[in-house]
């Protein structure tokens, strides 16, 4: 199920008409497709202009996932993506993705434009389970877009068991403390 507000190159328009759109203003760039300018950015838009990349056997996670939920204003340059099916790919998806050959639990995903995309408080736990200073910037922009996520997140850390979840924890109080601070 894709979207009737996006427009990707070579579906209805070609790639040099989408662009001469662009700079007329009558279209934006929306992730990996294009969309009237006057359109809203909802999470089901983004989800749904990552849908040609993705599949039906791939989820967003990371930065493309907390892009989605409207934790970042840009997409990142490469989507972070898992896969969702139980068989591993043998080929290359593409080298506009950046692939992580983990299964994401089902329990874990939502359906957005058609698109699956890891839960707010899977994002989250994610970028907060890395150690990189993106990732930790990328966290910090989520909470301060979405404050909910902040306790979805704690009780999602409190049932799982992937690694690194200790780091999460003291990352997300870390994160609380310094959000509480500024508020």
């Amino acid at each position: 199920m894709g979207s009737r507000l996006l427009y990707f190159a070579g579906d209805r328009l070609s790639h040099a008409e989408l662009t001469a759109a662009c700079l007329d203003g009558d279209i934006v760039e929306v992730g990996e497709g294009y969309a009237p300018a006057d359109t809203v950015e909802t999470v089901a838009l983004r989800a749904a202009s990552l849908r040609p990349l993705l599949g039906d056997d791939l989820a967003a996670t990371h930065l493309s996932a907390a892009w989605i939920h409207g934790g970042l204003v840009h997409p990142p340059s490469r989507h972070t993506v898992q896969r969702t099916s139980p068989r591993r790919r043998h080929t290359l998806v593409s080298r506009r993705l950046q692939y992580r050959d983990i299964r994401v639990d089902p329990d874990d995903l939502l359906r957005c434009g058609g698109t699956l995309v890891t839960s707010r408080a899977r994002t989250l736990a994610d970028l907060l389970r890395e150690e990189s200073p993106v990732y930790a910037d990328a966290a910090r922009a989520f909470a301060i877009a979405v404050p909910a996520v902040l306790e979805e997140t704690r009780a999602w850390l409190e049932t799982s068991s992937l690694p690194h979840v200790r780091r999460a924890r003291a990352e997300l109080t870390a994160l609380g403390d310094q959000l509480d601070v500024t508020r």
